[in-house]
């Protein structure tokens, strides 16, 4: 007990209540109804044969099927009416592919998310970390939505077939007695399958809360804010009002330098260079023309 409480104590159980947790403990109840609605199913059709001799008719043939609906492995005896021994008839089809995938997906789905919801309670600084977890957890929720939604059209599909297969109107046809006229075959009881159409609901179910489920882990991700802020690198790289101080229009004049550039003071000495040239040539003329004077 000190164990627990302590885990207890350290557990971080507010996430249960936010959407990224909710949807996980939804996902986990919803994936435990799917797979064992499916796997636990077990169904039972009644046919009768009457045949024109009374004494070897048989009003009561029960067929029983259960999953993984391997049909073709499902037989019964049913009377000849012929005075021989009953023949044996089987059923048709095999759609165990389809349904075991079903609760395959159904039963990995709740050992995950019961993993995901350890993590989300005693591991979320560690799963936000880098946000690697969050993009794990994402991946393999993509994962999980795309094998809801083949596992449930393909047992959607082959529940349709099963239920064509277990038809007491079509199981009489395999009977070889029922072909002749002056025998009477009809049919009982039908299976119910109110469980199994329940289970193809559940797999839509769990389709539609994996797939809103990758909108909270995607937020978790961080690529949210990567692609909401593909432009600003951008405008960091053009100046901002302030930098035209450092060199931008507030520069040195080039023209205002000491070395060479025209100087507006006309006063000093030298012009377009340091040593002379064409400055020196204003000052001689003067003294030249003071001379002829």
């Amino acid at each position: 007990m000190d164990v627990v409480n302590q885990l207890v104590a350290q557990g971080q159980f507010t996430v249960l209540k936010q959407p990224l947790g909710f949807i996980k403990i939804l996902q986990w109840i919803f994936a435990i109804f799917a797979f064992s609605t499916c796997g636990s199913y077990s169904g039972m059709l009644k046919m009768s044969v009457e045949c024109k001799n009374r004494s070897e008719s048989d009003l009561g043939i029960e067929v029983e099927f259960e999953y993984p609906f391997r049909l073709h492995q499902v037989y019964f005896d049913a009377p000849t009416c012929k005075g021989g021994k009953p023949e044996r008839v089987f059923l048709v089809g095999d759609y165990s592919s389809s349904a075991e995938f079903f609760v395959t997906i159904g039963v990995f789905t709740f050992l995950y998310s019961m993993a995901a919801l350890s993590v989300y309670c005693f591991l979320l600084e560690k799963y936000r970390e880098n946000a690697k977890g969050c993009k794990i957890d994402f991946v393999v929720s993509a994962v999980f939505a795309f094998m809801w939604l083949v596992s449930s059209c393909a047992w959607a599909k082959g529940l349709s077939d099963v239920k064509t297969a277990t038809d007491p109107e079509k199981v009489i046809t395999f009977i070889n007695a029922c072909e002749e006229q002056e025998n009477r075959c009809r049919e009982v009881y039908d299976p119910k399958v109110s469980g199994l159409n329940t289970s193809v609901a559940f797999g839509f179910i769990n389709l539609i809360l994996w797939i809103g489920n990758l909108w909270f882990v995607f937020k978790e991700t961080g690529w949210m804010a990567a692609f909401s802020g593909t432009y600003v690198p951008s405008q960091e790289k053009q100046p901002a009002p302030e930098s035209f101080d450092q060199g931008g229009y507030a520069q040195q004049d080039p023209y205002a330098g000491s070395q060479g550039g025209y100087q507006p003071e006309y006063g000093q000495q030298g012009g377009y260079t340091e040593e002379g040239g064409y400055s020196q040539g204003y000052e001689q003329q003067p003294t030249s023309y003071s001379n002829q004077m």
